[in-house]
């Protein structure tokens, strides 16, 4: 590695440990006023946002504290299914806007779609590098990134593990929302197969034994275990983002690894989560929010502003607090416990996160 490499690696590595301890450090009642009213500025403020305002019964410039944001009132998320996903960044972002937009897995319909400029994906970058850190993953390694690609945010984690964490990353071709449609479709025995071709992908990714850590979802790792038991027992850890996780299953992944690194996220294209040790023998799995940029607590269902009690189930509330991008109380299609994380974090987690119970649930698939 030539000096230059070496300083540019260590200089990417410091901003992001200082990005983190002045995000853990922000007042976000403070942070709440200053997202708000830049999204709310009469002329640079977000397009969106603007004609929504023409619409509320308050002005939002007035909110002095994060629990005000209830007065938007739940977050219509299907209007990301067709508005221009620029509309929703503050025109003091200097136009034309260039970078990614990304998809949401469309379990329910047309996916919704974001813009990430390029401070956001930082954002959610230095997170994931704090992640690998606090989990005990280690820099200078290979990677296998097995989760969904294309439009999906995910697939991101080339550039976390690579760019931010200074690893070599191989990568496989995934589309979750194939596998969804093969299963509302009864089409099950399809679906089996193309969940045969993702594990051949890794398997010949993994075989010549090159991969120190894998990223992928709790099903496709659960598939791969019981697939290539001897292409998994050599891993030194697997990353897992998804809400099919149980007690059992990160046991046995744990044990088909020899008690290798068994990190977690939860979270999705609008917002993350960082997973903290389990407890009770993994019998408790928490989650805290990658805040002040991302918060999430546990509501009532069907009384989505009533928080509930610690230690309680019910669905999970997320709140996008972004410079470029506001997405208030967004109801999440999960249910989990509200977490206490007891001083060592600015605001609520969650613990034991699971897919909301409706009668009308979509299927996971890959997830």
């Amino acid at each position: 590695m030539t000096l230059t490499a070496h300083t540019a690696i260590e200089s990417r590595a410091t901003e992001c440990d200082a990005l983190v301890r002045g995000w853990l450090d922000t007042d976000l009642d403070a942070w709440t006023r200053r997202v708000v009213a830049r999204h709310f500025d009469p002329v640079t403020g977000s397009p969106y946002w603007l004609r929504r305002a023409a619409e509320l019964d308050f002005d939002p410039r007035d909110l002095t504290r994060y629990d005000q944001l209830t007065a938007f009132g739940p977050f219509p998320v299907e209007v990301l299914r067709g508005m221009d996903p620029t509309d929703l960044v503050p025109l003091s972002v200097p136009r034309p806007l260039t970078g990614r937009i990304w998809d949401t897995g469309g379990t329910t319909g047309t996916p919704c779609r974001l813009f990430y400029t390029p401070d956001m994906l930082l954002h959610r970058g230095a997170w994931r590098r704090w992640s690998f850190v606090t989990e005990g993953f280690l820099p200078h390694r290979t990677w296998l990134q097995a989760t969904p690609t294309g439009p999906h945010l995910i697939g991101n984690g080339v550039w976390e593990t690579a760019e931010l964490y200074d690893g070599r990353t191989y990568a496989i071709d995934m589309d979750p929302r194939w596998v969804k449609r093969l299963i509302r479709a009864g089409r099950l025995a399809d679906a089996q197969e193309y969940t045969t071709h993702l594990l051949e992908q890794i398997a010949d990714v993994l075989a010549p034994g090159r991969v120190d850590y894998v990223n992928t979802t709790p099903a496709v790792f659960q598939a791969l275990i019981r697939r290539f038991p001897e292409l998994v027992a050599p891993l030194k850890g697997v990353r897992l983002s998804g809400t099919q996780l149980s007690a059992d299953m990160y046991r046995d992944f744990t044990a088909a690894m020899d008690d290798g690194i068994c990190g977690r996220s939860y979270g999705n294209t609008f917002g993350n989560a960082a997973g903290l040790p389990v407890q009770q023998n993994a019998e408790l799995m928490p989650y805290v929010p990658n805040f002040p940029q991302v918060t999430m607590t546990v509501v009532h269902k069907g009384d989505w502003p009533k928080v509930i009690e610690y230690g309680k189930t019910g669905q999970v509330r997320l709140t996008v607090l972004h410079d470029d991008l506001f997405l208030p109380n967004i109801l999440e299609r999960d249910q989990a416990l509200r977490y206490d994380p007891k001083g060592k974090w600015p605001s609520d987690g969650v613990a034991n996160v699971t897919p909301l119970q409706t009668t009308s649930s979509a299927p996971e698939g890959l997830y």
